[in-house]
C-alpha cells in the first residue's frame, strides 16, 4: 500500500488527535492512531477508550484502501518538525512495517493490526440532535469549564450540563461554590433533554472548534454522545446520573446592585488576593457611598492590604466575603466592558452578570460567599 500527503496537513491533523491519548493506556493498540484509506481520503482515528476522535484528510494520491495502525509518539516527533512537503508513506503488510519517504530522508516504524482497536458505541434509535454554530459551542464551553469539579462523590458535578428546553439551550456548570449558567435562545426544543459532557472531551472540543463559522451537531442518547464539526467527529461517554436543580440555587430578587469597570476590578483583586489567608483566600467587600473597598488579611504572617476604587451602587452598605480565587476566575471568563454584581446580604449568593449581554443569549455566573469577622 502507498499513499502521498501534505506533511503540514498530516501534522496538525496528529496534533490535534494526540490530545485525546492518554500517557498510560489500559490497552496498547490505544497509544497508537488509526490510518484507514478510503479512495482520495485518509480517515485518522485516535482514543483513550471512552473518547474517540476521527478527522480525515485528503491524499494527493494513493494505489488502494486499506487500515493499519502506528504509535503515536515517534510519528508526530517525526513529522511535526517538517516544512510543506509531499510524504510517501509504503506499507509493507508482510513485515508489518511502514516506511515514511519525504524530501531529503526517509524512517520505518513498525504498524499493527487495526483490528484490535476498539469500535466506538453507536449512538441510539432514540438519539437527540443539537445543532449549534461553531462559535458559540466554543465561547460557551471555554466560559463554562473553569467551574466544573472534580468530585469522586458527585461525578455529576465534573462536566458541563446541557439542558435544552422550549426556551433555551442552558449551558450549565457548577462545582457547588461558584456556578455559570449560559442560556443560548437560538438553540430550543419541544422535548426536552439533557446530558452531562465529561470535562475531557469538552476541552477537546473547544480547542477544535474553529472560529470562522460552521455548525456543530451533537447527537446523544442516554450513554453516548457524537459531535461532529468541521471535518471532525469526537464521540464520548456521558457522565450518567440526575444534574442537580441548578435554577433553584440562583437568587432570584438580589435587591442591591453593584456596577464597576471589570478589568479595574479584576486587576485589583489580583493585587490585593496575594495577602489573603492560603487557608481561606477569603476576600472582604465592603461597599458603601458609591466606593468599593477590597480588605486581605493574614494574621499569620502580619499581612493586610486594602484597596479601593469607584463604582456605580444603589443598596445599603454592606460587607460581605468572597474567596479571591473564584472571583478572579469568574472575572476573567467574562469579556464585557463592565459587570454587575447583584447582591442581597452577607448570608447569600453574589450574582455576577455582564452590563450587556451577548445577542441571543444571557450569561449568568454565581459565587457563594465566606463568612467574615466584623
Amino acid at each position: 500500500m502507498r499513499f502521498t500527503l501534505s506533511s503540514t496537513a498530516l501534522s496538525s491533523k496528529l496534533i490535534a488527535l494526540s490530545r485525546v491519548i492518554n500517557s498510560k493506556n489500559s490497552m496498547p493498540i490505544l497509544a497508537d492512531f488509526i490510518f484507514e484509506i478510503d479512495g482520495n481520503t485518509l480517515h485518522l482515528t485516535a482514543s483513550d477508550s471512552e473518547n474517540t476522535m476521527k478527522t480525515s484528510v485528503e491524499l494527493n494520491e494513493s494505489d488502494e484502501n486499506g487500515t493499519f495502525a502506528i504509535g503515536n509518539h515517534d510519528l508526530l516527533e517525526a513529522v511535526k518538525g517538517f516544512s510543506e512537503q509531499p510524504i510517501t508513506f509504503e506499507i509493507n503488510r508482510n513485515e508489518n512495517m511502514a516506511r515514511i519517504i519525504y524530501q531529503n530522508g526517509q524512517f520505518s516504524l513498525p504498524t499493527e493490526n487495526a483490528d484490535e482497536f476498539p469500535q466506538t458505541q453507536p449512538i441510539g434509535d432514540n438519539a437527540t440532535t443539537i445543532t449549534i454554530a461553531s462559535d458559540l459551542l466554543a465561547e460557551n464551553i471555554n466560559r463554562s469549564v473553569f467551574a466544573t469539579a472534580q468530585e469522586e462523590l458527585r461525578p455529576v458535578m465534573n462536566g458541563i450540563y446541557f439542558d435544552l428546553t422550549p426556551d433555551c439551550l442552558a449551558i450549565v456548570a457548577s462545582d457547588g461554590h461558584k456556578l455559570v449558567r449560559n442560556k443560548v435562545f437560538t438553540v430550543k426544543s419541544d422535548t426536552p433533554a439533557s446530558f452531562i459532557l465529561p470535562k475531557k472531551p469538552a476541552t477537546l472540543l473547544k480547542n477544535m472548534l474553529s472560529k470562522d463559522g460552521g455548525d456543530v451537531t451533537i447527537r446523544f442518547d442516554e450513554r453516548n454522545a457524537e459531535i461532529s464539526y468541521g471535518d471532525g467527529t469526537i464521540t464520548c461517554r456521558l457522565i450518567e446520573g440526575r444534574y442537580p436543580n441548578y435554577n433553584s440555587v440562583i437568587p432570584q430578587n438580589n435587591p442591591y446592585q453593584l456596577t464597576a469597570d471589570r478589568n479595574a476590578l479584576l486587576s485589583a483583586l489580583r493585587r490585593v488576593q496575594p495577602f489573603a489567608n492560603d487557608a481561606s483566600n477569603l476576600i472582604r467587600f465592603h461597599i458603601e457611598n458609591g466606593v468599593l473597598q477590597l480588605d486581605a488579611e493574614d494574621y499569620d504572617f502580619s499581612k493586610t492590604a486594602t484597596e479601593r476604587m469607584s463604582c456605580d451602587y444603589s443598596g445599603q452598605p454592606m460587607s460581605i466575603g468572597f474567596k479571591g480565587s473564584s472571583f478572579i476566575e469568574i472575572l476573567s471568563n467574562f469579556d464585557c466592558q463592565d459587570v454587575i454584581i447583584q447582591l442581597a446580604d452577607p448570608s447569600r449568593a453574589g450574582v455576577i452578570v455582564p452590563s450587556e449581554q451577548p445577542a441571543d443569549e444571557e450569561v449568568l455566573m454565581l459565587l457563594m460567599p465566606m463568612l467574615i469577622n466584623e
